[in-house]
């Protein structure tokens, strides 16, 4: 790899030891894609996707001390994956216990290491660090040293900002030195699409349901959409965003896609159009039997299959502003139908912790409380993970959550009913 003679200099461990261990990994991560260079992180901000305070993350909990002994701490403040435990989130006794004492018991130490790295402020832990609220939105063409799947496809999908999809612990080396290796998402070429996906929906089809065909399909390859526009307009409101926001949370866990392009409406696709297609790029037709098929045969966990749902997760990724105001409305108004006045099925709307600042400050707040509905800044994932909480019969229309555990997807429309009215 061609270094300048900063970088060499760091190599040479002419900064301290730590730090040309820190740029020999990154060296190293680079030349296996075949990066020949190293270049500067610019983003404003970084964002880690290790949140969580395992007592199995012992070399991670020794890796942060180094860093913060040697004063090599993160040349970016950073947002971080959610918290993995609430409160308000229901759990029986003994998965208080697991949780507290055989999972996250060094929660409050890493949460005390993340602050000395160069954390935001105490509130900075979310999926979706991008959101207007949390203040961590990066700009058109910055580099990232990103690794949550999720934000990095937003990021560089919606905002037009360049990142690869790192592992967890390289975001926080990228961001202590400086700089990332140079290869895939990065570059022009790696941001070309290698396949055309045409959609064909005689409806606006489901964001998580179309993100989860479109994955599966194109892997990590990058996809570039045709006629989602007529469902989404030509512009990034605060609709659009919301909606890709959870499309490309699917795309990334059902597949491994970093990037997307929808055709006149994303940054690139509107400022390259067509271009953008690679020559000899694959197609895929998405109609309404295509996503009815994917829906059909997605593999449902649950030892019963008729068991009554006990819990409901909505917010994986963290919901928007939008989307807590849009689904008090629609929850309000479906138990009125329904002849309810709260929900039948505990349910959880999970959002970052600056979002739900902002929604407490609404109208909204009292209403949805009023319906029996949680709010929480909780992952989900997490909670997912104890072993007990894996074999409760939960429901989500979060393909990302379907996807890594045991929760059983629905399409927003049928958790509506599910939580109102309860029934199959």
């Amino acid at each position: 790899m061609i270094l300048t003679k900063e970088q060499q200099d760091i190599l040479d461990g002419k900064s301290g030891e730590t730090l040309a261990k820190v740029m020999k990994t990154l060296i190293k991560y680079g030349e296996v894609f075949g990066a020949e260079k190293m270049v500067p992180v610019t983003g404003k901000h970084n964002h880690l996707v290790t949140s969580f305070g395992l007592k199995a993350l012992g070399p991670v909990y020794e890796l942060m001390d180094q860093l913060i002994a040697s004063g090599d701490v993160s040349k970016q403040t950073f947002s971080v994956d959610p918290r993995p435990l609430d409160k308000k989130v229901p759990a029986n006794f003994i998965q208080n216990f697991i949780f507290n004492k055989f999972m996250y018991s060094r929660q409050d130490f890493y949460e005390k290491q993340l602050s000395k790295l160069g954390l935001m402020d105490k509130d900075a832990f979310t999926c979706a660090c991008y959101m207007d609220e949390v203040g961590n939105k990066p700009e058109k063409g910055d580099v990232l040293s990103w690794a949550e799947s999720s934000a990095v496809v937003y990021a560089n999908s919606v905002l037009g900002a360049r990142c690869n999809r790192n592992s967890g612990i390289m975001d926080i080396m990228g961001s202590v030195v400086g700089y990332v290796p140079y290869f895939g998402l990065l570059t022009d070429e790696g941001r070309r699409a290698t396949w055309t996906v045409e959609i064909k929906t005689t409806k606006k089809p489901e964001a998580q349901l179309l993100g989860s065909a479109i994955g599966m399909k194109v892997m990590e390859e990058v996809p570039y959409v045709i006629g989602l526009d007529k469902w989404l307009g030509d512009e990034l409101d605060d609709s659009a965003c919301t909606y890709l926001k959870d499309f490309g949370a699917a795309t990334a866990s059902n597949g491994a896609v970093g990037l997307y392009h929808i055709d006149n409406l994303t940054p690139e696709a509107k400022e390259s159009g067509r271009s953008l297609i690679c020559e000899g790029a694959k197609t895929y037709v998405i109609d309404d039997a295509e996503l009815e098929r994917v829906y059909r045969e997605y593999p449902i966990m649950w030892k019963d299959l008729e068991a009554k749902p006990k819990l409901c997760f909505m917010g994986c990724p963290h919901m928007s502003l939008e989307q807590l105001k849009d689904w008090t409305d629609k929850v309000e108004a479906s138990l009125k139908a329904a002849g309810n006045k709260k929900v039948v099925i505990p349910t959880v709307f999970t959002a970052a912790p600056a979002v739900l600042k902002e929604f407490e400050k609404t109208e909204y707040a009292a209403r949805l409380k009023a319906t029996g509905v949680i709010t929480s800044y909780i992952c989900p994932l997490m909670y997912m993970n104890n072993p007990l909480s894996g074999k409760m019969p939960v429901i989500t229309s979060s393909n990302k959550l379907r996807t890594y555990t045991t929760a059983r997807y629905y399409t927003d429309d049928e958790i509506l009913v599910q939580i109102t009215k309860g029934g199959k």
